[in-house]
């Protein structure tokens, strides 16, 4: 008879937190490890990492298109003759082989007998923000690690055992949420409560538990933390006294972190980076100078939005991942993420020896070409809180004229006069900070949520595209 492995029995826990370094021993072994040594470390893993991708179906028809054969990739510096995929790739093997697709290796032994439902599988998908959402698939191994290196970011931001984390990460069929949470109670020791998106418990409600459970750290999208405090004061509840918040550790993005900071009684920043077929792949660290890399499980490379090639440090580009730890279930090798960001050149003040990126910058997918100007939607939340009278929510409208024009109608609330002469400051705001002239529509205070689903979605939406619209 058959034994099936349960899920802490398909790998060894205690050689996993030896592997993957948390706290003082992630600096130690990770953090200043020389460059020379990582990059073995990072040589050895991409082997294994090679050797189980080609065994799954889905990397043989993408390399053997390109006419690549096992041998010619021996090592890391072959890595850009490789092509990169994303989601649209993912989702075209889920047609062709539904419902899970054969981007995986679920039913392909490794080593041993391991075959179909032999092993446990983890399934989650996307939050579906850029259309259908995607399965994504773990083994118990890659679950784990994948949660060992979020919790390490925590660590690293400071969040202590025994604080109280208020996480708005959704839940449901959603990757995220369930991971921060794993993340969180297996490997930080803090007390972690679970409120998710404004729809899975209203908003009002989530800053009566924040104050009554005495929350000192949240955990989420800066869109929707920003919006709790609005709603906080809206209860005569005072964020910074009433809920005594510390730390906010979560998807700043373009955010203006200053805004949310005042917004939380002075909250300290934290921002990190990953999303969900990767796990987390840079944090931002005490020195609040950039996000490290988790360079030692996971390979990081900026990559030319419009050409696909590798940019030089400093210049942005498309985030493509491959995951040194992921040699089992579902291989990642050059996943291109289409999130934009740029390699820092300054070295660390901390004297650590891993690479450093600026953070999430915006969505190549989502980028607005406008007059020769690459005009990214997320990218304005900053400009606009430069305006007295903002309220805090905007979106952007692309729309594309007979004459095949493009433009960009930028929706904005505001607690001030809506008119054409209270509009113009804010267009020569942005044409200032864009390099380009937009539209600009004054909404009052609110009026966009049905749109962004900023109480709704875990990612607000920033732009409605309307030039292909039939």
């Amino acid at each position: 008879m058959t034994r099936h492995l349960s899920y802490y029995e398909s790998f060894d826990p205690r050689a996993l937190l030896a592997e993957v370094p948390l706290g003082e021993a992630f600096v130690d072994r990770v953090a200043r490890l020389p460059r020379e040594v990582l990059r073995a470390q990072q040589e050895a893993r991409f082997a294994r990492l090679m050797a189980r991708a080609w065994q799954i179906p889905f990397y043989q028809r993408l390399w053997g298109d390109k006419g690549l054969v096992p041998g010619d990739i021996r090592g890391l510096d072959d890595l850009t003759r490789l092509p990169t995929f994303g989601k649209h790739e993912i989702m075209a093997s889920v047609e062709r082989c539904p419902p899970l697709g054969d981007f995986h290796g679920a039913d392909i032994p490794i080593d041993g007998p391991q075959g179909p439902g032999l092993w446990p599988m983890v399934l989650h998908t996307t939050s579906g923000t850029t259309g259908r959402p995607q399965p994504l698939l773990f083994s118990p191994r890659s679950r784990e690690i994948q949660s060992l290196l979020l919790a390490r970011i925590y660590r690293m931001q400071g969040l202590q055992p025994g604080e109280v984390v208020h996480s708005v990460y959704g839940h449901g069929m959603i990757n995220g949420g369930h991971y921060v949470r794993e993340a969180l109670l297996h490997y930080t020791n803090a007390l972690l409560i679970t409120p998710g998106t404004g729809v899975e418990t209203p908003s009002v409600k989530q800053v009566e538990l924040m104050r009554d459970f005495g929350v000192n750290v949240v955990v989420g999208f800066a869109d929707y933390i920003k919006r709790l405090a609005d709603v906080a004061r809206e209860q005569g509840i005072v964020p910074g006294r009433d809920i005594p918040v510390r730390r906010i550790c979560g998807h700043l993005g373009r955010e203006s972190r200053e805004s949310l900071a005042q917004a939380w009684g002075g909250a300290e920043m934290f921002d990190w980076y990953g999303v969900g077929d990767t796990g987390a792949v840079a944090g931002e660290g005490p020195d609040h100078d950039g996000l490290y890399l988790m360079e030692d499980m996971q390979y990081v490379e900026v990559a030319d939005v419009d050409t696909g090639l590798p940019v030089a440090d400093g210049q942005p580009g498309d985030i493509v991942v491959t995951c040194l730890y992921k040699d089992d279930i579902y291989p990642i090798v050059r996943f291109n993420t289409h999130d934009v960001t740029q390699v820092l050149t300054t070295p660390s003040s901390l004297g650590w020896n891993l690479r450093r990126i600026a953070g999430f910058l915006g969505r190549s997918d989502n980028m607005v070409k406008l007059r020769g100007i690459n005009v990214f939607p997320q990218a304005l939340a900053p400009i606009l809180e430069q305006q007295p009278g903002y309220a805090g929510e905007f979106l952007c409208t692309a729309v594309r004229d007979a004459a095949g024009r493009d433009d960009l109608i930028v929706s904005i609330e505001t607690h001030a006069e809506r008119s054409d002469t209270a509009a113009a400051p804010y267009r020569a705001l942005l044409k200032r900070a864009l390099g380009v002239e937009v539209q600009v529509v004054l909404e009052p205070p609110k009026s966009l949520a049905p749109l962004t689903g900023i109480e709704t979605r875990q990612k607000p939406i920033r732009l409605i595209d309307k030039r292909f619209a039939k």
